[in-house]
């Protein structure tokens, strides 16, 4: 895999700080690397305007303000592909349909991942949304 600056910072703070979290917290300013659907930080273009929301040392929430450029949603689509062919099985595939709603106009928005998946994943001590989730999401026919 070919990771760079943002994906190393990430599973080097996954892997050393995340479990030990466990009064909430907020972490904050996501690499944009990782953080393919967010919008870019103003200030800093490398990070984004995004936080996770952490209790018990597990992830509860995922929150960021959305990414409304259509030129940057297609390269970001198209590193996620390049990932995903370089083996990286999180990556996302390119959404067409979504650049072309881009390209006609998205304001400012802004969304949150919190349910009621993320709260029995705290209940039952359960280390991945994926042991819980009652409908995983659905992958296009290739």
């Amino acid at each position: 895999k070919s990771w760079g600056l943002g994906r190393i910072v990430t599973e080097i703070f996954e892997e050393v700080a995340e479990a030990h979290l466990i009064q909430p917290t907020f972490i904050t300013e996501y690499p944009a690397e990782v953080s393919p659907l967010a919008r870019r930080n103003d200030v800093n273009p490398e990070i984004t305007d995004r936080f996770e929301f952490f209790i018990g040392g597990r992830e509860i929430g995922n929150g960021f303000s959305e990414l409304n450029d259509a030129e940057d949603q297609a390269q970001r689509f198209l590193d996620q592909v390049a990932a995903k062919d370089a083996g990286d099985d999180e990556a996302m595939f390119y959404d067409e349909d979504y650049v072309t709603a881009l390209e006609h106009g998205l304001p400012p928005t802004a969304g949150l991942g919190i349910g009621i998946d993320r709260m029995v994943m705290l209940f039952t001590n359960s280390h991945t949304i994926r042991d819980v989730i009652l409908f995983p999401a659905m992958r296009p026919v290739k």
